[in-house]
């Protein structure tokens, strides 16, 4: 039987970091979930559908193929067959990955593709609703989060060193619409699972919360 670790958590609180450090640890499969959903925001955008579009977003959706691969130990996210982990992480598909996460075809999508790899190998993911949606049976469930502000100035420190231009209160103002956009969508809403074990990571190190979350396993 597989195990599986469950991480949700609101944008900044460092679910991704974490859920690398562990599953490296453990020698689990990372499954980043956030990554896929940008994929699939960075496909729409590419198609030039606008965010409030939602029925061409229902349509195009299914014309996208979204898969995870490892080169080297490195997770690799792949749309139609391109690597495009370079051009996920911009702010522009992070705004629209919360636009179009939401949407029920894009969810049933990249879900089924979860699920089943989580089925068969002991995973490691991170999301918005990993505990309550996609793996309410994971047998470690854990919600993490930290202050605003603390989540503002670690993206922030993140794109002054790839020497992009940007500004702590406006990236801070963004991450919190991006929680009012995950908390109150209608589908699998950013919600703590009833069972769920919450962190908050505002004063703790990356080793700090790794070592947390392996204790509970």
């Amino acid at each position: 039987m597989s195990c599986n670790i469950a991480i949700d958590g609101p944008a900044g609180a460092g679910k991704s970091t974490i859920a690398k450090k562990i599953a490296k640890k453990l020698g689990y499969i990372y499954v980043d979930t956030g990554a896929m959903y940008r994929a699939m925001a960075l496909y729409l955008i590419r198609e030039k559908i606008d965010p409030s579009e939602t029925e061409k977003i229902s349509t195009k959706c299914r014309e996208a193929d979204i898969s995870i691969g490892y080169e080297n130990g490195e997770q690799i996210v792949y749309l139609n067959g391109e690597n495009v982990n370079a051009y996920i992480r911009t702010e522009e598909v992070g705004n629209m990955a919360s636009a179009s996460s939401p949407n029920p075809d894009v969810r049933k999508k990249l879900v089924e593709l979860q699920q089943k790899l989580a089925a068969s190998r002991d995973v490691v993911m991170d999301g918005r609703d990993i505990g309550t949606c996609v793996l309410p049976n994971a047998q470690v469930k854990v919600y993490l989060t930290a202050d605003s502000r603390v989540r503002a100035e670690r993206r922030y420190k993140e794109l002054q060193a790839k020497g992009e231009d940007c500004d702590l209160d406006t990236i801070e103002r963004d991450i919190i619409e991006r929680d009012r956009q995950d908390m109150t969508r209608e589908i699998s809403p950013l919600v703590q699972a009833q069972d769920a074990t919450l962190i908050d990571s505002s004063h703790m190190s990356v080793d700090e919360v790794a070592e947390a979350v392996i204790a509970l396993l």
